[in-house]
């Protein structure tokens, strides 16, 4: 009896660890597929093959971007992240700025231009890293991005551990068109 129990209840156990998978994993399809018809729909593009299935591969989509890209329907954007190097911030640092400055310039777009967002979004949120050596340079190159109405925000450092307090670290400029972008950027190396 005893054991018959125990069976039971491995039983039991196993069925509801197994449902969840399967449930989990059929969610996550269903919002793939999902996410491809949306991506489709807004490319003007039939999401579905010949034979009525959706299309789940990815590198299918990726080949729609880039078809769409060449076609000239969907234009090419970038972020832009300028670090300065003359404040020599560990690799950390350096990322946790760069993550700051793009979520100050998704936040502001999303308000101000939400289709430049969108389109960003679409042509695979191409984001680049490049480096300046002073604040000074920083300013005048996010000057100049205010004056092709780009999105330009520079991060000030609170100062809790390697920066003094209030020190510009990074300037997001974008997301928006590489073309325009590329008119301040153009002459920075990489970081």
């Amino acid at each position: 009896m005893a054991e018959a129990a125990t069976t039971y209840g491995l039983l039991c156990i196993s069925s509801l660890v197994i449902g969840y998978y399967l449930g989990v994993g059929r969610n996550l399809l269903g919002y793939n597929a999902h996410a491809r018809t949306r991506l489709a729909a807004a490319e003007g593009e039939d999401s579905e093959s010949e034979d009525g299935d959706t299309d789940t591969d990815l590198t299918d989509e990726a080949l729609a971007r880039m078809n769409a890209l060449r076609a000239g329907l969907l234009e090419e954007c970038k972020l832009v992240l300028v670090v300065r190097t003359d404040l020599k911030m560990d690799k950390g640092k350096i990322a946790a700025q760069c993550s700051h400055a793009t979520l100050a310039c998704y936040k502001a777009l999303a308000q101000a231009n939400p289709k430049v967002l969108h389109q960003w979004e679409r042509s695979g949120q191409a984001k680049v890293a490049l480096k300046c050596s002073t604040e000074d340079e920083m300013l005048a190159l996010e000057r100049r991005a205010k004056e092709l109405n780009l999105c330009a925000r520079s991060i000030r450092d609170a100062g809790r551990t390697q920066i003094a307090a209030g020190s510009r670290t990074v300037l997001g400029i974008g997301p928006g068109p590489v073309k325009i972008i590329d008119q301040v950027t153009k002459h920075l190396k990489l970081l």
